[in-house]
Formats: C-alpha cells, structure tokens, sequence
C-alpha cells in the first residue's frame, strides 16, 4: 500500500505489559459511554416515524405522511421543524465538546464522563415529558450536551488505559456501544410503536435515562488514566495506577515517557493555538478530515432515518421499524469483525475494503430505487423482491462501514495526539464530526426530496475521495504506544516535511524506517 505505513517489528522498544482484568473492566465500563449517543441515533429516526408522535409535534408531515401513496415519497418528511428535532441535537454536542476540552485537560477523563451522563439524563427526562415541540427541542440540546462530553472523553480514555498491542480492539469498545445502543433503539421502537392509545414514543424518547445512568454511574467507579494523574501532577498516584493496569512491576520506561510528555504537554501555554504549529499538521488534518469523511460516507443517512428511508421505499411502518432493527444487527455483528481484525490487519486495510464495499453498495441501492421511483417518485406496487434486494444491500453497506469507518473514525484521532494537543485535538475530531451530522441531518430529507436516489451517488462519490486519501496519507498505526507515535510522521513520505526529528523530546526509542518505495508496512 501507498502512504508509507509501519508497525514495530522484533528488537523495537515496546513497554511491558498483558491485557489484565483489571484493564478490560474498566476499558468495558468507559465503552458504555457510547450507548448514549447510539441510542439517540437508533431512537431519532424510529419515533419521527411513528404517527402519533408526528400528528401530536408534526401535523403538515403526518398529513403528507397519510396522503395516497402516488404523491411523492421523496418529499413526505420534508419538513424544517422535523430536521430540526433531529439535528440540533448536533450544534449542542459542538459547544460542550469544546468545554469538554478543558475539563477532560484540568480535571481528568472521568468527570467529563460524569458531565455528560448527567445533562444526558436530563435531556431525556425533559423529551419523555414533552408537551410541545420546544420541549423537544431543548430536551435534545441537553443530550446534545451529554453526548459532546462523552464522545469527548470516552475514546480517549480508551486509548490512554489499553495496552498498546490491544488499543485498537479496546478503542472499538465505543463504537460497539454505539452500535448496540442504536439496536435497543430500534428494537424498543418496533415495540413501543405496537402501544395502543400511541403513547409509545415517550417510552422510546425517555428510555435514554438508562444508558444515561450506566455511564453517570460508570465514571464515578471508573479510575482517571496515568497519563491524566501525571498531567495533574500526581505522579506516584500515577506510577501505582501503571503498574496495576499492565500487570507487571517494572513500569519505568513507560511511566517515564509518560512523565517526559507530560512536560512537554505542560510547557504549552494554550493548546489550540499550539495545534497550528508546522510539528501538528499531520495530526490537525486527522483531525479534521477523519471525522469530516465519516459523516460524508452517508451512514447518519442511513441510521438516522432508516426507519423513515425504508418507509419513504415503499414499506408499511411496522416493517421499516423491523427493517431498521435487522441493519442495526448487521451493524453490531460487523462491528464486533473490526474488534478481531483491527490489531491483526491494520486500520489501513479496513479503511479501504470498508471503502470499496460501501462504494459497490451505493451505487446499487442508488439504481435500485431509481429504477422504481424514478424521478417523481411514485413507485407504484412494491413487489417483495425489490424490498429484499433493497435491504440486503443496506445492509451490506452497513457492514462495510461498521468495521471500518465506524470505528476507525474514533479510534485512529484519539491514538495519534500527543499529549500536548490530546484534549484540544479531540475536542476539534468531536466538533468536526458534529458539525457535520448537524449539516446532513438538517440537510439529508430535503436533499432526498430534490435528489431523490441521486443522493446515494453523492455519498457514493466522497467515499471514493476518502479512499484516495486514506491510501496516500494515512500511514499505519496499529502496534505502536500511544506515546511513540510521533515516528510514524516522521518515517512517513508526506508528513516527513512538516516533522522533524527534535520535534518531540519524549518516545525516541522506537526507531522505524521509511518504506523504500512506499510499498506496504515495513518491519525493521
């Protein structure tokens, strides 16, 4: 592969270590903070497909919704109150991402963790009790606050604590938990959406105060990572803590970059503009266009409004609530396939086949609904085969992004920072990505109402250019300490130019070589 990738080979510095109970406690607690942000996801599209929660916040839809269905399906759900409910969740995720930055650097991982459990479960007490639309809506900017803490936080937590060999498979923790978070979701839809008397979707909308519990309760049990304790100058605390969670007593070497990153992290006056300089521009483009790809892979599309998108082809709701509940399987199931193979084939790897996967999918589920929507719309008699093709493909593509993209888009920011950057990095990786879902949910039903099935092939386009760039410029770092990622710029092709050798003054010993003729990982 193009891009100049590396892994530590037989004879390099690697820190002492095994995977300790302890470790994968904790590591499995913190994950649980993406169940809050999966089964909002799972829960959004499921009950603005339900009637009676549109005939109660959203009449002109559900009229649309209940008109004969020669009118046009694209345009049924195109309302700006409607994408509204769902994205402004969104904008409030990026403004407490950005506090979260300063509470996660001063305070430590686990109270950042704890904010967002706590103004999660608000938010959901507030949406299960609505009576009015602006109680939704400031119901969802509450989650919205929640989610930006915990997505702030929780990856890298994960990244901080896991051993080296096995931080790609504990970082994906968090997209597992989003990804069964977003299956309750759907699950509890189809269900409740059953209720007579059609108080259902305040089960659904409340229901989120248990994933919100889990993790409130989680953080205050959870230990604040050795990198965390020695930034806040707690330094034998620190070194304890090290030797507990590797399992061995001989902790120096890792306890002592930890410490010499510490001061180098401690030496910068003000961490965002310290991201401009010419040392961090490999990690702010990372940062920057890792999230900004995965949202432009169209998967928000998908989840967000599957249930809405499988009504719109043409099923009834109890089967698009069910269509919705069969990705979401598909998307648990892939994701556990990443946790296996992202520390034995390379996030590279997974990024591209994930890529080319996708790629197939759209364009056939773009031809598909065009070929029996058309561009009016009106689709007709739906014959079963088409729905089974529909979905099958869905689902394809689902899978394809939940063991690349999906967890990738998280883990790979959050384990390429230095300490220095870590929060304010992360911080900008959660803004990016929030932005961005913001703009597609707000965006996505008035795109499908003037596009129609050319919107796939607008997904189906970036994903092709996030290929491109992965392959040229994204290099390999699977197997590397956290604290020794710096080589990687370094040895790199590209970002060679930008990085030089004096440039981190902790994490040298890990002597890596530069792919001569950029051809694949090199073991040195």
């Amino acid at each position: 592969m193009a891009g100049g990738g590396f892994v530590v080979g037989d004879g390099q510095k690697a820190y002492p270590g095994r995977l300790t109970p302890f470790v994968l406690f904790t590591c499995v607690v913190a994950a649980m903070g993406g169940l809050i942000f999966g089964y909002d996801i799972g829960i959004s599209g499921g009950v603005t497909s339900m009637p009676s929660f549109l005939r109660r916040f959203f009449p002109s839809v559900y009229r649309k919704q209940q008109e004969d269905a020669t009118t046009n399906q694209y345009c049924q759900y195109d309302s700006p109150t409607l994408t509204l409910f769902t994205s402004s969740l969104y904008l409030a995720a990026l403004i407490s991402s950005l506090v979260a930055s300063t509470v996660t650097r001063k305070f430590g991982r686990r109270l950042s963790m704890l904010f967002g459990g706590i103004l999660f479960c608000a938010g959901a007490l507030v949406n299960g009790f609505a009576k009015r639309v602006w109680m939704l809506i400031v119901g969802r900017i509450l989650l919205g606050f929640g989610i930006g803490f915990a997505n702030q936080s929780v990856p890298l937590y994960l990244s901080e604590m896991a051993p080296y060999k096995y931080r790609g498979a504990l970082n994906i923790g968090f997209q597992l938990s989003i990804t069964i978070g977003i299956l309750v979701a759907e699950v509890l839809n189809y269900f409740f959406a059953k209720i007579k008397g059609g108080w259902g979707w305040r089960l659904s909308l409340g229901g989120a105060v248990v994933p919100a519990l889990i993790i409130t309760l989680g953080s205050l049990v959870l230990p604040d990572t050795p990198n965390s304790m020695i930034e806040r100058g707690k330094h034998e605390e620190a070194k304890t803590k090290l030797r507990r969670i590797r399992g061995v007593d001989d902790v120096s070497q890792e306890f002592d970059d930890l410490v010499e990153a510490s001061k180098e992290s401690q030496s910068i006056d003000n961490p965002w503009t310290n991201l401009l300089r010419r040392k961090y521009r490999p990690h702010l483009t990372m940062a920057i266009m890792i999230p900004f790809f995965q949202q432009l892979t169209g998967i928000n599309v998908i989840m967000f409004y599957a249930p809405v998108l499988f009504n719109t082809i043409g099923f009834t709701n109890d089967a698009s609530l069910m269509s919705a509940v069969v990705t979401g399987s598909v998307n648990v199931a892939a994701t556990v396939v990443s946790i296996y193979g992202v520390d034995r084939w390379g996030r590279r790897f997974l990024f591209l086949e994930g890529g080319t996967q996708m790629l197939i999918c759209q364009a056939v589920v773009a031809a598909c609904i065009g070929a029996k929507f058309g561009v009016d719309g009106t689709p007709g008699e739906l014959p079963k085969w088409y729905a089974i093709v529909v979905v099958t493909f869905i689902c394809i593509y689902v899978a394809g992004f939940a063991w690349s993209w999906g967890p990738l888009g998280w883990l790979v920011p959050s384990e390429i920072f230095p300490l220095e950057i870590r929060s304010a990095a992360q911080s900008i990786t959660v803004s990016v990505n929030m932005i961005f879902t913001f703009i597609i949910a707000q965006i996505f039903l008035t795109m499908l109402c003037h596009l129609k099935f050319g919107l796939f092939l607008v997904f189906a386009f970036f994903v092709v250019v996030m290929s491109i760039f992965v392959y040229i410029f994204l290099p390999e770092t699977k197997g590397i300490p956290i604290e020794e990622m710096g080589q990687v710029w370094r040895s790199h092709w590209y970002w060679s130019r930008f990085v030089e050798d004096g440039d981190y003054g902790y994490g040298n010993g890990l002597q890596m070589e530069k792919s001569s003729s950029n051809q694949g990982t090199k073991h040195v």
